[in-house]
């Protein structure tokens, strides 16, 4: 296992990195305040060929590899957790998933103009009364010959407002023996009659991003929109978490990074009792445990991230990467405001805002307390990863790096 960066690796993390700096630190307390997402970031990430960063060029993307793509979520977050969220939801959840589980087909019509940043995707698993127990959710979807025909509500919707696609979850069998066994998987767009969506105000954090509902009432989606088999959504759910779980963590991490690089600036500048409060014991304290975290945060979702390049089943690692990064972006958040003091407690610094934006991720994408009993069972032996009939195929720059045509 080597975490030695390549040449290309670092070169798209310093292009994220300028873009994220230069056009969205500057203006982002603006639009935090005034609870709207800027309209210039979907397409600018769009035209950077952010959102397709690490899908095949031959499907529209940019060619790089897992490794990349978390690369550029902890760059993302590590200005503002909306742009993170973006990757988490267009890529880790609904791109990752069609170039999993689409048929060429799909790819093409799907796929293909997501990554070219032309569309933009959603993801509608959790329902007003459905989070953590997605397995029991209650959207509806009647087969009537060449349609399905779908009824039910998303909620907590990243993006619900702003994608053009938008991969649902139904239930297409409710006398399935298994709850979880009655699920399957549609691609809707948010033109076709039926769908409505709307935005979610008051948040705490993310305030910056779109947050949003979709409400399905007898909207007639395609045979050929259904992904995978009638009956796999569950284990496409589940497989497409473990993808926006990688780039939750990362993003933390970044969180995390954020939260300690403007405490090391804002100590070394803020004097009491006649020194820097840096050289004061308990703030390093504060420091050395961000540090820590910091360095323990990335290691994990690296880990997390190279398995995936290897075609290595990483439910476990992915998992404790998340649940570790985003339980500590918390911590570090609340360190970080303690270290500025009352400034702190103002938007005046941007720890104020990190720590609204830290308190989200440790409740969506799996809740730390799910992701505790996962580990536990798997420490237990009570849990065990099944192979599953479509796995996340290995990077292979050969096939990654080739153009439509080859």
């Amino acid at each position: 296992m080597d975490f030695t960066l390549t040449e290309e690796q670092r070169q798209a993390a310093e292009m994220v990195r300028r873009f994220a700096e230069t056009e969205v630190a500057p203006i982002i307390r603006e639009w935090d305040r005034r609870a709207e997402m800027a309209p210039h970031i979907l397409p600018r990430m769009g035209e950077l060929g952010i959102l397709g960063i690490c899908l095949p060029v031959r499907y529209g993307g940019q060619g790089f590899d897992y490794v990349t793509l978390g690369l550029v979520c902890e760059e993302l977050e590590r200005v503002d957790t909306t742009l993170r969220v973006v990757m988490s939801v267009h890529v880790g959840l609904c791109s990752l998933a069609l170039l999993q589980w689409g048929t060429e087909e799909q790819k093409q019509r799907f796929l293909v103009p997501q990554a070219k940043g032309e569309r933009y995707a959603g993801f509608g698993l959790t329902e007003p009364g459905h989070g953590s127990d997605a397995a029991r959710l209650q959207s509806t979807a009647r087969r009537e010959g060449d349609v399905y025909v779908l009824n039910g509500e998303k909620m907590w919707i990243s993006l619900a407002t702003k994608a053009h696609h938008f991969l649902v979850f139904a239930r297409t069998n409710p006398d399935a023996p298994k709850p979880s066994a009655g699920l399957s998987a549609f691609m809707i767009t948010g033109d076709m009659k039926g769908v409505t969506t709307g935005d979610i105000h008051g948040k705490l954090g993310v305030r910056a991003g779109s947050t949003g509902w979709i409400a399905m009432q007898d909207v007639e989606v395609p045979v050929e929109n259904r992904i995978g088999e009638e009956g796999e959504g569950f284990k496409i759910a589940m497989s497409a978490l473990d993808n926006g779980r990688y780039t939750v963590a990362a993003g933390a991490t970044g969180l995390i990074r954020a939260c300690l690089e403007d405490s090391l600036a804002y100590a070394g500048q803020r004097e009491t009792f006649g020194r820097p409060i840096a050289q004061h014991q308990l703030i390093k304290q504060k420091l050395a445990y961000m540090s820590l975290w910091y360095d323990t945060a990335r290691l994990l979702y690296l880990r997390a991230g190279w398995m995936e390049n290897q075609g290595l089943r990483n439910t476990r690692q992915t998992s404790m990467a998340k649940w570790y990064a985003t339980d500590h972006s918390v911590k570090a958040a609340l360190e970080a405001v303690q270290i500025h003091g009352a400034y702190g407690y103002s938007d005046e610094y941007n720890v104020e805002r990190y720590l609204r934006n830290s308190k989200g991720a440790v409740i969506y994408e799996g809740t730390s307390e799910i992701h505790q009993l996962m580990q536990a069972d798997y420490a237990l032996g009570y849990r065990q990863d099944k192979p599953l009939r479509c796995e996340l195929p290995a990077y292979d720059p050969e096939f990654w790096q080739a153009s439509p045509s080859e």
